[in-house]
């Protein structure tokens, strides 16, 4: 009951702060974060669709560990990345809530490998499970390839990119 209640409150409490924040950095910076992730997704697309896929711009996943305003750009990102995959209404509604499922426990993780571990677990059984059907193979197998892809992009590409930036924006985790 009482991780419950903490979660609510702190869901609240993160979106007030959002809200009160709103200023023009806050926006803006949303705002790259969804411009970045469509076109590191279109730029690689080849490799960014389908059931063996990495996608370099999950990376950016990790960024709701330091900034809030990255949670909405990650799922506006993904959705319109997802609207030019081909993959279908699957993947733009399933795919883009999972990405935002996972940027809310990456944003509410207390260290860089839960931050990371978030998307990997999320989008390996969500996008992995839908994707098993529309490419008709195992689901296990399906949700296994997502997961590694998304391992690789978030520990090796997503982690050094967070301590670059709390070198860079120290004390920003709001």
């Amino acid at each position: 009951m009482r991780y419950n209640t903490f979660m609510k409150n702190d869901i609240k409490t993160t979106t007030r702060r959002f809200i009160s924040m709103g200023g023009i950095k806050t926006i803006t910076r949303g705002a790259v974060i969804a411009s970045l992730y469509v076109a590191l997704v279109l730029v690689f697309a080849p490799i960014s669709f389908g059931p063996v896929q990495f996608r370099v711009a999950e990376a950016l996943t990790l960024l709701p560990y330091l900034w809030f305003e990255a949670v909405p750009g990650l799922f506006v990102g993904c959705l319109i990345a997802n609207i030019f995959g081909g993959m279908g209404l699957w993947d733009i509604f399933l795919g883009s809530t999972a990405t935002l499922a996972a940027a809310v426990l990456t944003y509410l993780a207390s260290n860089r490998l839960l931050a990371a571990t978030a998307p990997v677990v999320v989008n390996g059984l969500i996008v992995g499970w839908y994707l098993s059907f529309l490419a008709d193979m195992p689901v296990l197998l399906s949700m296994l390839y997502v997961a590694f892809g998304e391992a690789a992009a978030c520990y090796a590409l997503g982690i050094p990119m967070i301590k670059l930036l709390e070198r860079k924006f120290i004390g920003q985790k709001q």
